[in-house]
């Protein structure tokens, strides 16, 4: 790939990031893109040969950006207080990045082993079991189940509070009580 063709793609991508970030997923047609990159709307093929590729590469880079924001918050404190952290974050990532975040989720529209996006999203996921390992002793797989559970509960919270649907059902000012009850929930109570 010569350094142009490298310098286009990483401006479809570049385009896609600004594009659902401003308008939401329905918006990603490659056409859009394409124009908005200042391309003809074939251009795009010649980088990735699916939509779908086009849109995981896009969506690497939100996973990408939710690393970056995992690696800021744990490494330090006790398991608990890092799945806490970390939960924050993935909360704040949600209400900051809605188009992204969407995106990032959508395996229906996304190809998890294109353009290594298993390599991004899963060590992600492995870190939530690690803390969780650690918080609550659990056999191994045990301890990805309950990461799951607890995964699915924070997306929840995320999904339904952007939507405005928890906040009112709930009465809550903002997610920090549903997060206690979901680290509760999921870890016990904490200092047993």
């Amino acid at each position: 790939m010569t350094e142009q063709d490298a310098g286009l793609r990483a401006r479809l991508v570049d385009v896609g990031v600004e594009l659902v970030a401003t308008h939401g997923v329905q918006a990603l047609t490659l056409r859009e893109i394409a124009r908005r990159a200042g391309v003809s709307h074939g251009a795009p093929r010649r980088h990735f040969p699916t939509h779908v590729a086009l849109l995981s590469a896009i969506a690497r880079r939100g996973f990408d950006d939710l690393a970056a924001e995992t690696r800021k918050v744990t490494g330090e404190g006790s398991p608990r207080t890092q799945l806490k952290a970390l939960s924050r974050a993935y909360l704040a990532f949600a209400a900051t990045h809605r188009g992204m975040f969407e995106l990032m989720f959508r395996h229906d529209l996304l190809e998890s082993n294109e353009l290594g996006l298993r390599e991004t999203s899963l060590p992600l996921f492995d870190v939530l079991v690690g803390l969780v390992a650690e918080a609550r002793p659990v056999s191994g797989a045990g301890a990805r189940v309950v990461a799951g559970a607890l995964w699915a509960n924070l997306h929840g919270i995320a999904q339904l509070w952007g939507w405005g649907s928890l906040r009112l059902a709930s009465g809550a000012q903002d997610v920090e009580a549903l997060l206690g009850a979901a680290l509760e929930a999921h870890l016990g109570p904490e200092g047993s």
